[in-house]
């Protein structure tokens, strides 16, 4: 695919420049749920500024830069790609605003500003999770699909990766694993659907978006797995070893909750192999691509394991 800055390719080398490759896809993505998004100033008016206020609230946009990434390397199109990509960080926010809640996670920062429920209220942040939800779907439904993904497929993935057994499953697991003594099986169970299936599903889409193989999407498919589990490790390691000021959400709030986390039941030089071996699996799974065109999923790949917020 062209490169987000409309070149026909971007940072081909071996020495892959990430971070111009992250603010081009970011600058895309943000530009594209700016147009994909009602209006701030549409009726009614209160619900819309809520739902943009957490979307342009600062995130990393991993899940939609994964999507384009995935598009990248089945020689995609970004325009083909980025409704999906946009759909993928509106649930992603979604489910950010819905765990923020008193009824949830209860917390007051995110991204380093107050949590949505705490600028507008519990009732309107609600519905702004909900409609988010609802608009990813509007998204995917304005797509044509593709010879060998229909529109029914594309709906299909989506509504899968977020629903009752995947994204909710994991939530609902993370609530009622709170002081249970959780063992390293039912972590897993929440990590896999709590992070790894949104994930997932945001490279598949991408795979999806360039009419991929078969064998391209099962790859990419076993990338998104383990890349988000490994997300998830670090991200329970980070928890424990950052400020709030670095994480831009409240540090320490696991262990507070009494919730399981990897450095909890298996320490934290453990947490860190695991990560590093989930990251490896990652790397082996994209492989059967070729080095350049899987450049941008590798080096994300290796960001997500070193990252320190």
């Amino acid at each position: 695919m062209g490169s987000p800055s409309g070149q026909s390719h971007v940072n081909r080398t071996a020495e892959f420049d990430l971070s111009a490759y992250l603010k081009q896809c970011g600058r895309i993505v943000d530009d594209g749920l700016n147009r994909l998004l009602p209006p701030a100033k549409t009726k009614p008016k209160t619900l819309h500024e809520s739902m943009r206020y957490s979307i342009f609230a600062g995130g990393k946009r991993l899940r939609p830069v994964l999507c384009l990434a995935a598009a990248e390397a089945c020689r995609g199109d970004v325009e083909a790609a980025l409704p999906l990509a946009c759909a993928v960080e509106c649930i992603h926010t979604y489910s950010l605003i819905h765990d923020d809640l008193p009824a949830m996670d209860d917390d007051d920062l995110r991204r380093g500003n107050p949590t949505n429920h705490k600028v507008y209220g519990e009732g309107i942040a609600i519905l702004a999770g909900d409609a988010l939800l609802t608009h990813a779907f509007e998204l995917a439904a304005g797509c044509d699909g593709w010879p060998r993904y229909n529109h029914q497929a594309i709906v299909r993935e989506i509504a899968s990766a977020s629903g009752s057994l995947q994204l909710i499953a994991g939530q609902v697991a993370d609530l009622e694993g709170e002081g249970a003594g959780l063992s390293q099986a039912g972590l897993r169970y929440i990590h896999e659907r709590k992070t790894s299936a949104l994930l997932c599903c945001s490279v598949r889409l991408g795979g999806m978006s360039a009419n991929c193989t078969p064998r391209e999407l099962k790859a990419l498919t076993d990338f998104g797995y383990h890349v988000g589990l490994a997300f998830q490790v670090i991200d329970d390691i980070l928890d424990v070893t950052q400020s709030t000021e670095k994480l831009g959400k409240t540090a320490g709030k696991d262990q507070a909750v009494d919730k399981a986390t990897y450095p909890s039941i298996v320490g934290m030089k453990k947490s860190r192999a695991i990560a590093r071996r989930l990251t490896a699996k990652a790397f082996e799974a994209l492989s059967s691509f070729p080095k350049k065109r899987a450049a941008p999923l590798n080096a994300l790949a290796e960001y997500l394991l070193n990252r320190d917020h």
